[in-house]
């Protein structure tokens, strides 16, 4: 009687080997198709990533290209929203004008703020090639908006709608009155309490 015994012994066995051959199988196919799904994504690049990658506003203003410089912070949405189009608009005109990116938490850039008035981010300042502002817009704008000021800067022409204002993160100033920020992700970076 032990051989009806060994038989479904067996039998059990080859069934359970079987299963976790088709186990193993499934998982070895489910990881290459997540390792091929995630090398076809196109790399995301991040606010900090461009910046490290712009070219430095004091080589900008000694190379005698046109220039368009972004005011920007790592917590502003808008700015974050447009990282896209800025790594395409780069890609395409990069070898003519210089992208500049000024981080308005980075104190060093005070003296710009004050100058170009920036209080509200993404702050643009298209400068011609002796580094002189021509042309200034606010707040998030869509590609060929962009595309269409930055064609021309590159000509030399009058930067179409000038001064336009898209969605914007706020900056207050401190001189104008004393104030305690508090961080708060959902207001784009501070809250004033008084």
């Amino acid at each position: 009687m032990t051989e009806p015994s060994a038989d479904l012994n067996s039998q059990v066995s080859m069934a359970t080997r079987i299963r976790n051959l088709i186990v193993a199988l499934t998982a070895i196919a489910l990881s290459v198709a997540l390792f091929l799904g995630l090398q076809t994504q196109s790399p995301s690049t991040s606010l900090s990533e461009l910046a490290e990658t712009a070219t430095p506003l004091e080589v900008a203003l000694g190379n005698e290209k046109p220039t368009l410089m972004e005011f920007y912070a790592n917590w502003c949405l808008s700015c974050q929203a447009m990282v896209p189009d800025m790594v395409t608009l780069r890609e395409s005109y990069g070898e003519q004008v210089n992208f500049v990116m000024l981080n308005v938490d980075n104190t060093k850039w005070l003296p710009e703020m004050d100058t170009y008035r920036v209080d509200g981010i993404p702050h643009f300042v298209f400068l011609d090639r002796q580094g002189e502002a021509i042309a200034e817009s606010i707040g998030e704008l869509p590609k060929p908006i962009l595309q269409d000021k930055l064609e021309a800067l590159v000509a030399g022409v009058p930067i179409p709608d000038a001064g336009s204002v898209g969605k914007v993160s706020s900056l207050e100033s401190g001189a104008e009155r004393q104030v305690t920020r508090v961080s708060d992700p959902r207001s784009h970076g501070s809250q004033v309490v008084e």
